[in-house]
């Protein structure tokens, strides 16, 4: 049943990492600054969301992170992540509670081990949205992941570019994460 789910499949369930680095400036320190994080995620498969013709199935998901023994996390996030097995179209479309909204997307085979996905500020299909303050002080200009599957787990490599008040030219926001399963998903029948 779960090969409707395409490469999505293989990140159903429930996912926890201790190791991540994020690299962004920091405002209480106002410079660049190198963060390890701690996150847990989950993805809860659903499907199929039928669109005309257009056949989708996907995870719902929710993510957060925190750095050191802090109480709340310092970045959330929640959407989708989508499969159209017909084209193979994967979209990820999350909401990050600053004011942003993303859609990135890309293509993948219904067995690939690794892909990409990318966005950017004003793209036809794969866009991103984000507040008026973010907008005049740190617009996201670009969104690009690379997703590997490996021994069991999964990792992601992101970049964000940002024109931020504090630089001449586009920052480079990144993080990188190695998440493990710590519990199955159940697929719908």
């Amino acid at each position: 049943m779960s090969q409707q789910w395409g490469p999505l499949a293989a990140l159903a369930g429930e996912w926890a990492g201790e190791v991540g680095v994020d690299v962004a400036f920091s405002h209480s320190r106002g410079a660049t600054h190198s963060t390890p994080y701690r996150e847990v995620c989950s993805m809860k498969p659903f499907g199929p969301v039928d669109n005309g013709r257009q056949s989708l199935y996907g995870l719902d998901y929710r993510s957060a992170m925190w750095r050191d023994d802090e109480e709340n996390p310092f970045h959330t996030e929640v959407g989708y992540w989508l499969w159209d097995g017909e084209t193979g179209e994967i979209v990820k479309g999350f909401v990050v509670p600053r004011g942003i909204t993303t859609l990135a997307g890309g293509t993948a085979s219904a067995d690939a081990t690794g892909w990409t996905m990318h966005a950017e500020l004003g793209h036809a299909t794969y866009s991103i949205g984000e507040n008026r303050y973010l907008s005049a002080h740190a617009s996201s200009l670009s969104y690009d992941v690379t997703i590997t599957l490996a021994d069991g787990g999964w990792s992601y490599d992101q970049t964000t570019m940002l024109r931020m008040d504090q630089f001449a030219e586009p920052f480079a926001h990144t993080d990188k994460h190695t998440l493990h399963r710590t519990a199955d998903a159940v697929f719908p029948v």
